[in-house]
């Protein structure tokens, strides 16, 4: 199957199998069946091996799938031994998490350079990086070939900066500007991330599930009130 046939939705689903395959193996499970892999990720076995089945056949009829191998095949298959040269723009809040926390190598990435326009920053170490100053960027790209970016830049500032970013080489961007980044060539990636729209989905649930008790409490009272009404006939 080609890389066009694949549905979206199954690509992104590898990381969480990549993850949990990787907890799986340090728990010491060296082979697992996709009932029970299933049954421990919330999804249906058919889910899974259809997921899989997009790429190939993994696993074995009757010993199921060796962890390791199908996650290292997982792996591989979301490039994580690319080490994509990656660099990260707007080191405030979010960006200095981003900067100190996410495991880069693991993700495929090798974070090579940090910037921020502001001058108290920019001169900075952050975990054991220097920070330059957004001034130097074109230079920098020009001399180490970044293909990836993180924005943690203000809205209004991010498409301007994505233009000129792509006409520097970066053909991907993860995006945390809070609006969304379109290109008209379908080469440029761009994973748009807006953290609160994981939180209003919770929110979303919390308040459809207090219509429903409300509905049920309603349903209930109604019944009640119809059998008092009985009683009294």
């Amino acid at each position: 199957m080609s890389k066009q046939e694949i549905s979206p939705s199954v690509i992104r689903r590898l990381p969480r199998y990549h993850r949990f395959l990787g907890e799986l193996a340090e728990q010491g499970t060296v082979r697992i069946s996709s009932k029970e892999l299933s049954r421990q990720m919330g999804m249906t076995a058919s889910q899974i091996r259809q997921d899989l089945n997009c790429f190939g056949g993994f696993g074995q009829q009757g010993y199921g799938y060796n962890v390791r191998a199908l996650r290292d095949e997982i792996g591989q298959i979301l490039g994580i031994s690319a080490h994509r040269r990656t660099i990260l723009i707007g080191l405030g809040n979010l960006g200095r998490a981003i900067a100190s926390h996410v495991s880069f190598p693991e993700c495929g990435c090798e974070l090579i350079g940090l910037f921020d326009s502001n001058p108290f920053v920019a001169g900075k170490d952050i975990e054991g990086m220097p920070v330059h100053h957004a001034d130097t960027l074109s230079g920098f790209c020009h001399q180490e070939h970044p293909e990836l970016a993180i924005l943690c830049v203000p809205e209004n500032a991010a498409p301007v900066l994505a233009e000129k970013l792509v006409a520097l080489g970066v053909r991907a961007f993860w995006n945390f500007s809070h609006g969304d980044l379109h290109f008209a060539d379908p080469a440029i990636l761009v994973e748009n991330v807006h953290l609160a729209d994981s939180l209003l989905t919770l929110t979303y649930g919390l308040a459809h599930e207090t219509l429903n008790d409300s509905a049920e409490e309603s349903a209930a009272s109604d019944i009640s009130a119809s059998l008092s009404t009985n009683r009294k006939d």
